[in-house]
C-alpha cells in the first residue's frame, strides 16, 4: 500500500486540499479530500499524462540535422538524413537509446508513452531471427526504466501512394500484411513479460505507406486496441493522396474507416476547416507533438477551432530531439497566438489556458494509448506527478495558477516525482536509473556519431 498526502491536488471534480491517495497494486484505491497527512507528503499532485507519439531511437538525432543543406531544408530533406542514420542502428543501440528517452519522459512529466514503432528489420530489410527483436528491445527498455508502454508496429508497405518500392532507407520499416500479422503476434509475445499496463495497438504509418487493403487489415488485427496513423502532416503528402484518391488524407480515412475514439490522428496541421470539425466530431484523438512540428516546420494545428467543435487532442514528443511536457503544452498555445494574433486563445470562460492544455493532454493521451489513466480518481492506474510549490512564483500559487505559471513561467524542474502505475520512477526529480541509462546512452551516441 502506498499513501500519497498532498497539500492541494487536481480532482476530477476541482482542486481541492490535503487530499490522501492511496495506491495497491499499481491502481488508485482510495482519495480523500481534507485528510490529515500520512505517508509521502507533496506539495501538488497532478495526474500525469501519456506522451501519444514517440519514435524513441530518433533520440540520438538530436542536433545532427540543423545544418542547411543544398537548396531549402525541409521535412523531406531532414527525412533523408534520418534515414541515413538509422541504417547504424543495432537492437543493442535501440535498447539504449529508448531506455534514455523513457527516463527522461519520466523526469518531464510523462507516465507513459505510445511508441509508434517502424525501425523493425536489420539494414537493407534483413530479417532478425526474431521478426518481433526490435519490439523486444522496446520492452527490455520500459522493464529498465518502468515507464509504461503502449507498443504500436507500424505497418509500413510502399514508398508512396502509387505503390512505388521501398528506398534503401525504408527496407528496414518494411512488410506486407502476411509478415506484418506475423509481426504483430510476435510483439505480442515479446510484451508478455511486462506489467499489467502495457497495451500493445496498431499503427499503419500513413496513406503513403500502408495500402488501403493493408489498412484494413490493420484496422482488425486486434479490433478494440488503439490504432495510429500519421496524417495530413505535409503539403506535399496531402497532394499526393489527394492526385492518388481524389480526396485530402483526413477526409479519406473519416469516408473509409469507421474513425471513432480508439484512433488517433498523429499532426493533421495540413487540415481544411470542413475536415476539423469532422475530425473533432469523430471522437478520434488528434495526436499533436507541437516541437516536432515546428522543428520540422509542419504547419500549425488549428486548435481554436477544433476544441470549439468539441475536440479531443494529447501530446507527443516524436523525434525527441527535446522531451519536455511543459514545453510541449507551452508551444501549443504559443502557436495559437502566433497564428491568430491573440492571447490565451485555448482558455475558456472556466478554465485558464493551462488547464484546457493538461486537461486536454491527460483526457487525449489517455485515450489513445488504451489506458485507464488520466485522472486521480478510485480505479485508475496510478500515474502521477508531483510539482514542488516552494519556489516564489509558486510559494502562494492555487488552482489554475499552479499549472499556468508551471507551463508559462516554469519548467519540468517543478517535477519532483513521477510514478507510473505506482511505479515510483522520479524522486526528487531524477529518475531511479539515469546514471546507468545514462552511461549506456552516451557510449551508443559517441560510436554513432563517429560512424556517420
Amino acid at each position: 500500500m502506498i499513501h500519497l498526502h498532498a497539500k492541494t491536488a487536481l480532482l476530477p471534480q476541482g482542486w481541492a486540499q490535503d487530499v490522501l491517495v492511496e495506491i495497491a497494486g499499481g491502481r488508485i484505491i482510495a482519495v480523500t479530500a481534507g485528510a490529515a497527512p500520512r505517508g509521502q507528503r507533496l506539495d501538488c499532485l497532478l495526474a500525469a499524462p501519456v506522451n501519444l507519439h514517440s519514435h524513441t531511437f530518433q533520440r540520438a538525432m538530436a542536433g545532427l540535422t540543423e545544418k542547411r543543406s543544398a537548396g531549402q531544408d525541409s521535412f523531406w530533406t531532414w527525412r533523408t538524413l534520418m534515414y541515413r542514420f538509422l541504417d547504424q542502428l543495432t537492437p543493442q543501440d535501440v535498447q539504449a537509446i529508448t531506455a534514455m528517452v523513457m527516463v527522461e519522459m519520466a523526469e518531464a512529466g510523462f507516465a507513459a508513452v505510445a511508441e509508434f514503432h517502424y525501425l523493425h528489420h536489420a539494414p537493407g530489410g534483413v530479417r532478425y531471427d526474431n521478426l518481433a527483436e526490435m519490439s523486444a528491445r522496446i520492452a527490455a527498455a520500459a522493464v529498465e526504466t518502468g515507464l509504461g508502454l503502449t507498443h504500436l508496429p507500424v505497418l509500413y508497405e510502399r514508398g508512396g501512394c502509387d505503390g512505388r518500392a521501398l528506398t534503401a532507407g525504408q527496407r528496414r520499416f518494411g512488410n506486407d500484411p502476411d509478415q506484418f500479422a506475423a509481426l504483430w503476434q510476435a510483439s505480442a509475445v515479446a510484451l508478455r513479460d511486462l506489467p499489467a499496463d502495457s497495451v500493445l495497438g496498431v499503427a499503419p504509418h500513413s496513406l503513403r505507406a500502408a495500402s488501403p487493403e493493408g489498412l484494413a487489415m490493420a484496422a482488425q488485427i486486434a479490433p478494440k486496441a488503439p490504432i495510429h496513423i500519421h496524417v495530413a502532416e505535409q503539403v506535399a503528402e496531402v497532394t499526393e493522396v489527394l492526385a492518388s484518391t481524389g480526396q485530402r488524407p483526413v477526409d479519406w480515412l473519416l469516408t473509409h474507416h469507421g474513425v471513432d475514439a480508439r484512433w488517433c490522428l498523429i499532426h493533421a496541421t495540413q487540415m481544411l476547416p470542413a475536415e476539423t470539425r469532422a475530425l473533432a466530431l469523430s471522437g478520434a484523438v488528434a495526436g499533436l507533438c507541437p516541437i516536432t512540428e515546428a522543428n520540422l516546420g509542419d504547419g500549425i494545428f488549428d486548435g481554436q477551432a477544433y476544441l470549439s467543435a468539441g475536440g479531443v487532442f494529447g501530446i507527443g514528443s516524436d523525434s525527441n530531439l527535446r522531451i519536455s511536457l511543459s514545453e510541449e503544452l507551452r508551444l501549443l498555445e504559443y502557436s495559437q497566438r502566433l497564428g491568430l494574433k491573440g492571447r490565451a486563445i485555448l482558455a475558456t470562460a472556466d478554465r485558464s489556458t493551462g488547464r484546457v492544455l493538461l486537461d486536454g493532454a491527460l483526457a487525449g493521451g489517455a485515450r489513445a494509448a488504451g489506458r485507464s489513466s488520466g485522472s486521480i480518481a478510485v480505479g485508475m492506474w496510478a500515474d502521477l506527478m508531483a510539482l514542488d510549490l516552494s519556489g516564489p512564483d509558486l510559494m502562494d500559487a492555487t488552482g489554475d495558477t499552479i499549472l499556468d505559471t508551471y507551463i508559462f513561467a516554469g519548467d519540468d524542474r517543478l517535477v519532483t516525482d513521477l510514478w507510473s502505475a505506482g511505479r515510483h520512477l522520479v524522486t526528487a526529480g531524477r529518475h531511479h536509473a539515469r546514471d546507468a541509462v545514462t552511461r549506456a546512452y552516451a557510449a551508443t551516441v559517441t560510436r554513432l556519431r563517429g560512424a556517420l
